[in-house]
């Protein structure tokens, strides 16, 4: 039996964010898996906090506990940013916007799905990329005050729920470039389309004549 010493990398900061919005059937809500074709980037992310949620059930047997069932259900990620694309949050809120130009707010708006993506800077040129594939908008903040002397960052907060996105469970995709595998991935091509599988993963590489 031997020890083995390992030295992973810190954290440095967060990088950007990505969103895309799902599609949906005619007359139906349900996550179809499918997207638009933009993937919007914004680099405005102050903090973003995951919380699994989920419980854990313990299997009895013999009057002792036999064994433990775990069940994840939703991840909850909260996003603190200094900006926010107006027109995005509104969608991601299910609001009515007018031909004029009116927002009209719904106290039960149907929400869309969208993918949430975001990105991990570790110390040594590593990263950590994350897309969650279904989710949707539950609550966001916005409190504004009044200018002073010296500036003062008026931040938002998201309040994002990702759920799982397929039959198996599946809430997150995630690559670490720890792993020391694909090393052809960049940030630009994780983040170009939300990732389900590992077959629309690996399609995401390049051929060797580069097109």
């Amino acid at each position: 039996m031997s020890i083995v010493t390992k030295r992973p990398p810190i954290k440095e900061t967060v990088g950007a964010q990505y969103y895309c919005f799902g599609t949906k059937e005619e007359d139906s809500t349900e996550f179809t898996g499918k997207y638009e074709e933009s993937v919007t980037k914004t680099n405005t992310v102050k903090t973003v906090t995951v919380t699994e949620n989920g419980e854990s059930t313990p299997v009895y047997a013999s009057g002792d506990v036999y064994d433990t069932a775990d069940n994840t259900a939703t991840h909850s990620i909260e996003v603190e940013t200094v900006a926010v694309v107006a027109s995005d949050l509104d969608k991601m809120r299910g609001e009515t916007v007018t031909d004029s130009g009116l927002v009209i707010t719904n106290m039960s708006p149907e929400r869309p799905y969208f993918a949430y993506g975001k990105v991990v800077k570790l110390k040594g040129g590593h990263v950590r990329y994350d897309w969650y594939p279904k989710c949707k908008l539950v609550e966001n903040s916005d409190e504004t005050s009044t200018k002073e002397e010296s500036f003062s960052e008026q931040n938002e907060t998201m309040t994002i729920t990702a759920y799982p996105f397929n039959d198996a469970g599946d809430i997150k995709v995630k690559y670490d470039s720890t792993y020391g595998l694909a090393s052809w991935l960049t940030e630009d091509l994780f983040f170009s389309k939300p990732i389900l599988s590992e077959e629309e993963f690996l399609a995401l590489k390049p051929t060797e004549s580069g097109e």
